[in-house]
């Protein structure tokens, strides 16, 4: 006997690009889906926060960059306002920075625009159940960035002694530059080794030039 399979709920999709073309050709692709309904569509971010909070929709799919307020601020005011909404981000950036700001800012999932038509009905259907999707390029820009060591930063006084490196002074010339003890300077030294991972003040040097945590003095032109 034939059994009787569950209808699936039609989600209903807020869409918001600035670009006509791009919004026209995403709503033709989630047309051909019937589980799939365009409810509003928006050319700015502040659009997009007024037809959420007014229309309730299962997903708004935001571009990233748009007018008045781009997709990271309108995640935020859809996150936090009172439509149980999830915000799924389909874009052409994938920068670290962009990936990061939507995510913070509550995005459930972040897709490129060069996703297939399955795989945003599939992603939409994802993030309507509160999964998170992200495109596989940013997916990996995401492990690659978490795996790699959080720098660690030098005190002012460290980079002041590390500095006095650079310049060439000895732990007695630097500890009379900045008026400490040439203990105190040995002191500061050991701690940047043992934070840069090096033995030697040369070496130092290098490594906190090379992570930013030293900047040398452009010289007088």
């Amino acid at each position: 006997m034939p059994t009787n399979s569950p209808v699936e709920r039609v989600l209903r999709i807020v869409l918001a690009d600035d670009h006509t073309v791009m919004r026209a050709g995403v709503a033709a692709l989630l047309a051909s889906d019937p589980g799939i309904e365009i409810v509003g569509e928006a050319d700015n971010g502040r659009e997009a926060v007024d037809l959420t909070e007014r229309l309730l929709p299962d997903v708004a799919l935001l571009d990233l960059r748009m007018p008045v307020m781009d997709g990271a601020d309108a995640t935020a005011r859809i996150v936090a306002g009172p439509a149980p909404t999830r915000v799924l981000i389909l874009t052409t950036y994938d920068t670290d920075a962009e990936i990061e700001r939507a995510v913070e800012a509550g995005a459930i999932g972040y897709l490129l625009k060069d996703t297939t038509q399955e795989q945003l009905s599939d992603a939409i259907r994802a993030a309507a159940r509160g999964e998170t999707v992200l495109a596989p390029r940013v997916a990996e820009r995401l492990v690659a960035r978490m795996r790699q060591p959080a720098p660690i930063p030098l005190t002012a006084r460290e980079a002041e002694v590390l500095g006095g490196v650079a310049d060439g002074l000895s732990n007695a010339e630097i500890g009379r530059r900045l008026v400490i003890a040439e203990a105190t300077v040995k002191t500061h030294l050991l701690r940047v080794f043992a934070k840069l991972d090096v033995s030697d003040r040369t070496h130092a040097v290098v490594v906190a030039l090379e992570r930013g945590l030293l900047i040398r003095p452009s010289p007088p032109g």
